[in-house]
C-alpha cells in the first residue's frame, strides 16, 4: 500500500530543500494539536464558527499547498532519472487510491466501521483529489501559464456558483437566501444529495465535493511556487519573489473578502488566496533562515513529522479514535479518563487543554522518531 524508503535524512536533503521538509512537519505537528486539542482550547486552536479566520485554519491549506509544491519536485526528480510521463501516471493513480483508502477506513472509519453512516469525504481525500489533479495537470504542461489560468477559472468559478447560481428548492442567494448561508448553499445542497447521512456536521461538509474545486487552486498554488523555485535566479531573488507574492495574495485575499468572505468549511476563493499568501510568506520565510542563512541544524524535531507526514498523521487519527472508542467504564471512555485524571488538574482550563494537546503530539513524535532514526521513510 506505500513505499518504504531506507535512507540517511542528510543524503535525503542534499536532493530536495530542507525548509520545504520543516514547514511540513511544523504543518503536521500543529495538524496533530488542533485535531486533539482537549476540549477547552484557546481561540487560536480552533476553527472559525463559519466566515473568518484563526490560526487553525492555516494548517490544511498550508499542507496542501505543500503538496503543490512537491508534486512539481518529485515530478521533475522522476523525469530526470529517466521516467516518462506515461510510466507515471499508474504511480499518481496508486497514490491517489492509498490515499482514498486510509482516509475513508483508516480515519473515518477505524475502528467500527458504522457502513450505513459512513463518512466518505475527508482531509485525505480531498488531499488525494487535488493530488490526482494537479499531478496530471503538471504532466500535461509544466508551464507557469496553464497553472495561472486554471487557478483563475477555479477562484472566480467558483464564486460565481456560489454566488449567481439558484441553489434548487431554496433559490437565488443574495435574494431569497442569505449568500453563503451555512445549510442554504449550493456546495451543502450538492454534498446532502450526493452523501445523505454521512457527512461530518449532518447537513454540510467541510471537504465537500464541489469545494475541492478551490482547493485545487490552494494546490496550484503551491506548484506555482515550485515552479518560481526552480527558474534561473538567485536563491535570494527567488526567496524574495515568494515573499512578495505572498504579500500581495493576502492582500487580494482580504479585498475580495467583504464580497466572498474568508472562510475555511466552504474554502472560498478569498480563503485560497489569503491562506495562499500565509503559505508563501511561511515558506520564503524558512527558506531565509535555512537555506540562505546555513541554519541547518536544530530542525529535528521537525523534520521527524515531516519526513513521515501522512504517516503521523493517519497514526494521530488512529490513536484519537482508539482512545475514544476504548472504555474504562460504561460511560467513560480512555480520553475522558486520561484527561479527569490528569489535565483536569491544571487550571485554567485552556492551559489545560493546551497541555493535552502537546502531549499528544509528542506520544504521535515518538514512533515517528524511531522511524527517523531508523531511516525509514513511508511515502503514501
Amino acid at each position: 500500500m506505500a513505499t518504504v524508503s531506507v535512507q540517511s535524512p542528510a543524503a535525503t536533503t542534499t536532493t530536495r530543500m530542507l525548509s520545504l521538509d520543516v514547514l511540513r512537519g511544523v504543518t503536521i505537528a500543529f495538524m496533530i494539536m488542533v485535531n486533539n486539542n482537549g476540549g477547552h482550547a484557546y481561540w487560536p486552536f480552533e476553527h472559525a464558527n463559519w466566515n473568518g479566520w484563526t490560526p487553525t485554519d492555516m494548517v490544511f491549506p498550508t499542507f496542501l499547498f505543500l503538496v503543490g509544491v512537491t508534486i512539481v519536485f518529485s515530478t521533475e526528480s522522476r523525469l530526470k532519472r529517466g521516467a516518462t510521463k506515461r510510466s507515471l501516471v499508474p504511480h499518481i493513480i496508486w497514490r491517489f487510491l492509498i490515499l482514498v483508502f486510509l482516509g475513508i477506513f483508516a480515519v473515518n472509519g477505524f475502528p467500527f466501521y458504522p457502513w450505513a453512516h459512513l463518512r466518505i469525504y475527508g482531509v485525505l481525500q480531498r488531499i488525494a483529489v487535488c493530488y490526482l489533479i494537479g499531478s496530471l495537470l503538471y504532466l500535461w504542461d509544466r508551464r507557469a501559464a496553464s497553472k495561472v489560468a486554471i487557478l483563475v477559472v477555479a477562484l472566480v468559478g467558483y464564486w460565481v456558483l456560489l454566488r449567481w447560481v439558484p441553489v434548487p428548492g431554496l433559490g437565488h442567494p443574495g435574494r431569497d437566501i442569505p449568500f453563503m448561508d451555512k445549510d442554504a448553499n449550493l456546495v451543502a445542497w450538492l454534498d446532502r444529495h450526493i452523501f445523505p447521512g454521512r457527512l461530518y456536521e449532518g447537513t454540510r461538509d467541510p471537504e465537500g465535493m464541489l469545494s475541492n474545486l478551490p482547493a485545487l487552486g490552494t494546490l496550484l498554488l503551491g506548484m506555482l511556487s515550485a515552479i518560481w523555485l526552480r527558474t534561473k535566479r538567485t536563491l535570494e531573488s527567488k526567496c524574495a519573489g515568494l515573499l512578495g507574492a505572498g504579500v500581495v495574495l493576502i492582500l487580494l485575499g482580504e479585498l475580495w473578502n467583504p464580497w466572498f468572505p474568508i472562510n475555511k468549511k466552504l474554502w472560498t476563493s478569498s480563503y485560497v488566496l489569503f491562506m495562499g499568501g500565509c503559505a508563501m510568506v511561511l515558506w520564503a520565510l524558512f527558506i531565509w533562515v535555512i537555506e540562505i542563512k546555513g541554519w541547518k541544524k536544530g530542525w529535528t524535531f521537525w523534520l521527524v513529522f515531516g519526513m513521515n507526514a501522512i504517516a503521523a498523521y493517519v497514526l494521530s487519527e488512529v490513536l484519537a479514535s482508539l482512545m475514544g472508542a476504548v472504555h474504562v467504564s460504561p460511560r467513560v471512555n480512555l480520553e475522558a479518563w486520561i484527561d479527569a485524571h490528569s489535565f483536569a488538574y491544571i487550571h485554567p482550563a485552556g492551559v489545560g487543554s493546551l497541555a493535552y494537546s502537546i502531549a499528544f503530539t509528542l506520544v504521535c513524535w515518538l514512533p515517528m522518531l524511531v522511524l527517523y532514526r531508523k531511516k525509514i521513510f513511508i511515502k503514501v
